[in-house]
């Protein structure tokens, strides 16, 4: 009788690791929207950023940052609080890779002041394509970068920390931040009764002498392994920012005492915590009563890095189904090839370019608004539209990305489920889908005459486009409306669209025009790929997101 033996071991039809590619280089839209924003000159900088990014070495450090979570210590053996945060040397790497580069301060120069050229766009750059390998790490990256906008309230303090803030040295120690290589910054605004509606906080801030002394509470206090937070409390004349170190000036540990770390959806690598403040020293940033708009320029920050990561979440999304789907065959063809799984493909891809351009466009004018009055402009009404449109595109994106990969990309020893799980925050952060549409409608009143001349820069730029007049009509005509609030979602989600098609159009003009017949002269499906490609140059389209 004849043994019949069939080998299971035997692994074939499986696409390889998407691993040791030059992140930055095989994405094209990204180089073109770098160039075309003011980054030309920084091409081989970003690519040698790119391999080492892309490296499978990088890669299993944020696989193991992420299944190997933070721990609170809240004593020492002998009882003492210490309230400390413990990490896997994973994630200790990662933070001293990002801080090599610079994305937590090279926007800055050592004196806490806008280093100007292209700096928002090439570290932009960066933080898209780190958030492709370990997004959890770069909340406290961001949170840093984005606290010396807040710090120039106060130049005197301002320039104490910018010597140990602007080196690009990354120091975990659990010691003062004056004594360290390097430190990072958090923030602490919600409180529980409050949330988003910070005026309602609580805590309670009391002069002493140059310091104040805070008790209260934070029901989110982001990366509390940080060396200082910006925190928001009640002081005398209001709600005021301040600036709260993790040790007091004599030495002493301070009194912010966490409770618990949040158990979280994803974001898991990075530490989040509810903390209660027990007589904590700090020093006032700001005017009493100035809280809100002091931390403001902090938050502007982070809601651009927001979308900055979910943009970059959605590229690694497409990059690893189009590479799974270049090398799986079904049916007698590679599954890139079958007509469904191209149409759905081409449309993811041409969402990212599009996002790509649009994140990249917001960063110049971050660059240029100080000295450009319609950049800065741009950069007012458009940064809570980038974030709201960019964000929640997410999730919805990386669960088309998984569904391409089958059950390759459910399961957890891939990183698309990771990705999954991470997106949701973004939205949620700094600002959820319903402020960053009520930020739009405040920017509209406050600074009307420069909005209207943006959406007017907006149409020119969009002019011979489909769909793109009428969208532009529809614009004006919701935030007209007298109940505008109750459709602002429409409004901004359309204007993110013009935005978008606006952006794409500088840089790749065929494909803006695709993007504007699919998503402006026609409604787009709730799917991806429920559009008709047909007349489209899909190769080019595909190689152009990642080369075959």
């Amino acid at each position: 009788m004849t043994e019949l033996r069939h080998e299971t071991r035997e692994v074939f039809n499986q696409s390889t690791p998407f691993e040791d590619v030059d992140l930055f280089m095989t994405d094209r839209p990204l180089v073109d929207a770098v160039a075309a924003n003011g980054g030309k000159d920084a091409i081989a900088e970003l690519s040698e950023f790119g391999r080492h990014w892309g490296s499978a070495a990088m890669a299993q450090r944020g696989r193991l940052a992420n299944e190997n979570t933070p721990k609170l210590k809240l004593f020492d053996s002998r009882g003492y609080r210490r309230d400390e945060v413990e990490f896997h040397p994973a994630y200790h790497e990662l933070m001293a890779h990002s801080a090599h580069a610079g994305i937590h301060n090279s926007t800055w120069n050592e004196k806490g002041e806008a280093a100007g050229g292209a700096s928002e766009v090439l570290r932009a750059a960066k933080f898209f394509i780190a958030a492709q390998v370990e997004t959890g790490h770069l909340c406290p990256i961001t949170m840093t970068r984005a606290a010396v906008g807040a710090l120039s309230t106060d130049p005197a303090l301002r320039a104490k920390v910018m010597p140990v803030l602007g080196k690009r040295s990354y120091d975990p120690a659990f010691a003062p931040w004056w004594d360290k290589r390097g430190m990072t910054m958090g923030m602490g605004m919600t409180e529980k009764q409050g949330g988003t509606d910070v005026r309602a906080n609580i805590t309670r801030a009391v002069r002493d002498g140059d310091a104040y002394r805070i008790t209260g509470h934070k029901w989110f206090m982001s990366a509390p392994m940080c060396d200082a937070f910006l925190v928001l409390a009640q002081a005398e004349g209001g709600l005021t920012c301040f600036f709260m170190p993790r040790f007091a000036p004599d030495g002493s540990i301070n009194g912010i005492h966490f409770q618990r770390l949040k158990d979280k959806l994803g974001n898991r690598s990075n530490a989040s915590s509810e903390v209660e403040f027990d007589n904590a020293y700090a020093l006032r940033l700001g005017e009493e009563g100035r809280g809100i708009p002091t931390i403001i320029q902090m938050v502007s920050l982070t809601r651009q890095d927001c979308a900055t990561a979910s943009a970059g979440l959605m590229r690694s999304g497409l990059a690893h189904a189009l590479h799974h789907a270049r090398q799986r065959s079904v049916f007698q063809k590679h599954l890139a090839d079958q007509p469904l799984m191209k149409s759905v493909l081409a449309d993811m891809a041409l969402h990212v370019e599009t996002s790509t351009a649009l994140v990249m466009r917001l960063c110049r004018s971050f660059d240029r608004a100080p000295s450009d009055k319609a950049e800065a402009a741009y950069m007012r009404l458009l940064t809570p539209v980038v974030k709201y449109w960019t964000c929640k595109s997410a999730p919805g994106f990386l669960y088309e990305a998984m569904e391409c990969m089958g059950g390759n990309g459910y399961v957890e020893e891939g990183i698309l489920a990771r990705h999954y799980r991470e997106s949701p925050v973004n939205a949620i952060w700094e600002g959820s889908g319903n402020v960053m549409c009520l930020d739009v409608l405040r920017a509209l009143s406050r600074e009307g005459e420069a909005a209207i001349t943006v959406l007017l820069d907006l149409a020119a730029l969009t002019r011979d486009l489909p769909g793109a007049a009428e969208a532009v009509a529809f614009i004006a005509k919701t935030f007209r409306e007298p109940d505008v609030e109750r459709v602002a979602r429409r409004a901004v989600e359309k204007l993110a669209l013009v935005a978008a098609t606006a952006a794409l159009n500088e840089i790749s003009p065929k494909h803006a025009e695709l993007f504007a017949v699919t998503r402006l002269a026609e409604d787009h499906g709730s799917m991806y790929g429920a559009v008709d490609l047909a007349d489209a140059d899909i190769r080019g389209l595909l190689d152009r997101a990642l080369p075959a």
